[in-house]
């Protein structure tokens, strides 16, 4: 998301349905991390001969390891970096390591200047990188390695690249530089103020001041001496080469949310948006009731869908040279103005007994808001100043990747991705390709995530196609190649892989089974992985392009590798519902028999976020939880873990099958996978309860109160009860708006659907949460009461966010699952 406030939305969107898992202190013996020296408080490990404990489990997770996080390259491709924070830390270690070595040595404070970025610019002559180290400005010559300073100041600067010519430029608010590498001066080249341009001197206009003029020769004088000294000032700011650039005036009304200096300096595209736009809702707060002061604190709370309405942007270029402003028009998008929610209005004013008539007009739009990526979504063409950018539709149903025409201040369609249901958030980067006059892009058209490159003249090439996605795409240092994961052999499996441009030959550069991602080294030669397996969590590896894989981390404690953690088995269900096979994760109980007499008991566990995929062969993110369903196979339980409909991972349509009806088509998955237990694992169907947090706790309600006789208990934790009270960069994708489609929304939120409820039904939620309101709980709870509703219980955690952090709060949490299940499956 492009939008500074917006973003801000987003970037907890897009961490937004996943249920946490971070945990700290349990009452057992102190041991001292050696990640960020401090002390905590550990349960014992289990022992390889032992049974799991819920203490054990839901025990600060530093005993599993304390893992590298955000690992990258270092610029002479010898070495990497990464950082290591033992939970609830309030700091983070960072180290270094060659790729020859078997550890890591820890970087003091004062080195930390000196550490590579990863998100650094290079000139183009690649002997020099520009990075940004605690909003100053750094410079490393690439060949001796020297590292200058260029900044030392307190005002923090936003961005940096380099010219063509060598000048380094940046910028700081609203404010553009250039740094000369020849004299070292430094040069303003854009001052850009956010209001209105101040009025000149003014010729009398009223009878009054014409009057005051023609009889006071004293106001006359002064009124032209005004008008001379401004004519003075600005042709000595036009004749004396020593100004600086004159300032721009935007008006008063938006704010920059983003901009983007062309490579040689002449042109900045700026993305405005209105001011008066919050992601704040102006009425509501969440109470925290344990302030430190002993009072209640008024913490501010994101806006709702149902009153978030974002203005949408507009693009804005601006010469530097020739001082000219020009507002990019939008008619050249195609489609700009189509009316694409015309079928569900028209839906929703016939159930209101109205006639809706389709009219079109402008759409909003805003730069692309990719839920992942770390790039811009304005792009130069580095050789001259040829510029792309990806903007999508506010009502979320079209991406288009436009040229941006310079001279004229209009958009050219390069290539348009429209969907019925919405554009993904994912798999969108897209680039120049150097040297060339084509750059390519990660689209769904064809149902899945596929790389295409694209000329300028209009040819368009698929690189991959197959029922498999594509993301993480790697232009090589030399431009020849493209990199990129894709899971081609199981959905739930990823290897990286490279096409070279020129053919379009492909070829698998790595072998693992199981989840990985990748970063490509500077010089193009090997690859840093952070991958994992089922029992094993990730670890970092380098692997030399055509060469074997070696592990370059071991940070998974000797307790946790040792015990005989049970790897789930990843089946396909068949669907009953007419959408092929489901893949679900499938735990069997110790001593597991088909043929004894009593048949066992299940645990259908159900991942959140919605849009995830939990159902592979790597190391869950849910640790937790993979090892409570360990916990259950040993007292006795089957448990399913199911990538229903809308997860990731399965291509366009498992994603978009949830449009406009939340909860029907996951929870007929669902069935399909209590019956394969029947079927496959002599499971009990009369003994079945589920479980699951944020989407997951969502789904267990929409299981409960529309199929009462699925399951006979469930757990329902930090869940979402009612979409109108959820934010908007997530539920307008599925479900529009409130005042558009409210068909949509009370077709999906568990809410309108509680006088179903008939079995248990236990409700978790902390009272921090900011993503998932507690109030979403507590109008749950009134509902229940209303309902005369006797068979739920509630557990609130006064201190606890969306993904809870106290140990003592998950360890509560799960023993109240665990007992719910005991209670009503045995």
């Amino acid at each position: 998301m492009t939008s500074i406030l917006r973003h801000f939305a987003i970037s907890a969107v897009s961490l937004a349905m996943i249920s946490g898992c971070a945990a700290t202190v349990d009452s057992a013996p102190t041991t001292t991390v050696s990640a960020t020296q401090i002390s905590v408080l550990l349960a014992s490990p289990p022992k390889a001969e032992q049974a799991l404990t819920l203490n054990q489990i839901m025990a600060n997770p530093d005993w599993m390891g304390v893992f590298a996080r955000g690992a990258y390259w270092s610029d002479d491709s010898q070495s990497v970096y990464f950082s290591r924070q033992a939970h609830q830390a309030p700091t983070r270690d960072y180290y270094q390591q060659s790729i020859n070595a078997s550890t890591a040595e820890q970087l003091e404070l004062s080195q930390l200047h000196l550490a590579d970025q990863r998100n650094g610019v290079i000139n183009t002559t690649k002997t020099k990188k520009a990075y940004i180290y605690q909003g100053n400005i750094f410079v490393k010559d690439l060949q001796s390695g020297d590292i200058s300073q260029l900044t030392r100041q307190n005002d923090a600067i936003n961005g940096v690249r380099f010219l063509n010519n060598g000048d380094l430029a940046y910028w700081q608010g609203n404010n553009i530089f250039r740094l000369h590498q020849v004299s070292g001066m430094v040069e303003q080249i854009a001052a850009i103020q956010m209001a209105n341009e101040p009025q000149k001197t003014q010729d009398p206009s009223s009878y009054i001041a014409k009057q005051q003029h023609r009889l006071t020769e004293y106001v006359t004088l002064q009124h032209n001496n005004d008008k001379s000294r401004e004519q003075y000032r600005e042709s000595l700011a036009k004749a004396d080469p020593t100004f600086s650039a004159q300032p721009w005036y935007l008006g008063d009304s938006e704010i920059i949310s983003e901009m983007s200096l062309s490579p040689d300096g002449r042109y900045v595209i700026l993305a405005l948006t209105d001011k008066n736009y919050t992601w704040r809702a102006e009425h509501d707060i969440m109470p925290n009731y344990l302030g430190k002061d002993g009072y209640i604190d008024a913490v501010p709370a994101r806006a709702r869908v149902a009153e978030d309405a974002f203005p949408g942007q507009r693009l804005v270029l601006l010469d530097l040279t020739e001082h000219t402003k020009k507002d990019i028009t939008i008619e050249g998008l195609k489609g700009f103005d189509e009316d694409v929610l015309a079928s569900v209005k028209a839906e929703n004013a016939k159930a209101l007994g109205d006639n809706y008539k389709s009219a079109k007009a402008p759409r909003l739009i805003q730069l692309m808001q990719d839920w992942e990526w770390s790039q811009s979504a304005m792009q130069w063409r580095d050789t001259d100043n040829q510029l792309i950018v990806m903007l999508e539709a506010v009502d979320n149903k079209d991406r288009w990747i436009a040229r941006v025409d310079l001279q004229k201040g209009k958009l050219i369609t390069e290539h348009r991705l429209h969907d019925d249901a919405w554009v993904n958030y994912n798999y969108n980067q897209f680039g120049w390709i150097t040297g060339t006059d084509s750059f390519y892009y990660l689209s769904e058209e064809s149902g899945f995530s596929h790389l295409y490159i694209k000329t300028l003249a209009g040819q368009v090439r698929a690189l991959t196609s197959g029922k498999f996605v594509v993301d993480n795409v790697t232009l090589s240092p030399d431009g020849k190649y493209l990199y990129y994961r894709a899971n081609k052999d199981h959905p739930g499996s990823y290897n990286v892989y490279r096409t070279e441009i020129a053919s379009g030959k492909d070829e698998q550069l790595t072998q693992w089974f199981g989840t990985l991602d990748y970063s490509l080294s500077p010089d193009g030669k090997a690859l840093l992985l952070t991958a994992s397996a089922a029992t094993h969590p990730d670890e970092l590896y380098v692997q030399a392009i055509g060469g074997e894989i070696k592990q370059l981390t071991d940070y998974t404690s000797n307790d946790f590798k040792q015990y005989p953690w049970q790897a789930p088995q990843v089946v396909a269900v068949p669907s009953n519902h007419g959408v092929g096979q489901v893949y679900a994760r499938v735990y069997l109980p110790q001593g597991y028999d088909a043929k004894q007499a009593d048949k066992y008991p299940a645990v259908v566990f159900n991942h959140g976020a919605g849009y995830l995929q939990n159902a592979h062969y790597g190391f869950s993110g849910y640790f937790r939880e993979f090892m409570f369903h360990n916990l259950l196979t040993q007292q006795g339980y089957v448990v399913m873990d199911m990538d229903y409909r809308g997860s990731k991972g399965y291509g366009r349509d498992w994603r978009t099958a949830v449009y406009r009806n939340m909860g029907h088509p996951e929870v007929e998955d669902l069935k399909d996978g209590v019956a394969w237990l029947a079927t496959n694992a002599h499971v009990d169907p009369q003994r079945v309860g589920t479980y699951g947090g944020s989407y997951g706790g969502f789904l267990t309600f929409m299981a409960l109160f529309n199929e009462p006789e699925l399951f006979q208990a469930g757990a329902a934790l930090r869940p979402v009860t009612d979409w109108a009270h959820y934010n908007a960069p997530y539920t307008a994708n599925i479900l529009n708006t409130p005042d558009v489609d409210p068909i949509a929304y009370e077709r999906s939120s568990p809410i309108e659907h509680a006088q179903g409820l008939q079995k248990p039904l236990l409700i978790m939620s902390g009272v921090l949460d900011d993503n998932v309101f507690f109030q979403d709980s507590v109008r749950m709870v009134q509902r229940l009461i209303e309902l005369e509703k006797p068979m739920f219980e509630t557990a609130i955690y006064p201190v606890e966010p969306h993904g809870f952090v106290q140990p003592s709060s998950w360890l509560d949490e799960y023993r109240r699952i665990y007992k719910l299940f005991e209670e009503e499956l045995k």
